[in-house]
């Protein structure tokens, strides 16, 4: 086989930047769209589906940096997540609690995202999306 052939490994790393790019655009549209609550959910939710851990811990000023917010208004939006029983978080460690409500207060871009890295790379969902 040439080096211009390529083969499985090349398909599946060419798939896998093309989901990568599609997280990047639909993430920065996102950014500009939609509310700090509903980036957050977002964010939280890709979180858990990397770690595949219903806990992890994560403080304010990282996911500031992360959302490109101030850590004021991340706290004010994880306050709301939690009292809206969807997050627990305290002292840097943030648990998922109830998935559901976290992925519907979520902007339509987690779907769009993950439903990309699953047809690309032919994920079985871990979720129901």
């Amino acid at each position: 086989m040439s080096p211009l052939e390529g083969g499985y490994l090349q398909s599946l790393l060419l798939r896998y930047v093309q989901a990568t790019y599609t997280e990047l655009a639909q993430g920065a549209a996102c950014n500009r769209l939609h509310t700090l609550e509903e980036r957050l959910a977002r964010w939280l939710l890709t979180v858990n589906d990397r770690l595949q851990l219903e806990n992890f811990p994560l403080t304010q000023e990282f996911i500031a940096q992360m959302l490109g917010v101030r850590r004021s208004g991340v706290t004010v939006a994880a306050s709301t997540l939690s009292r809206a029983g969807m997050i627990s978080y305290n002292r840097g460690k943030i648990s998922i609690m109830n998935r559901e409500d976290l992925e519907a207060t979520s902007c339509e871009c987690y779907r769009v995202i993950q439903n990309e890295f699953t047809r690309l790379l032919n994920n079985k969902p871990r979720h129901n999306l």
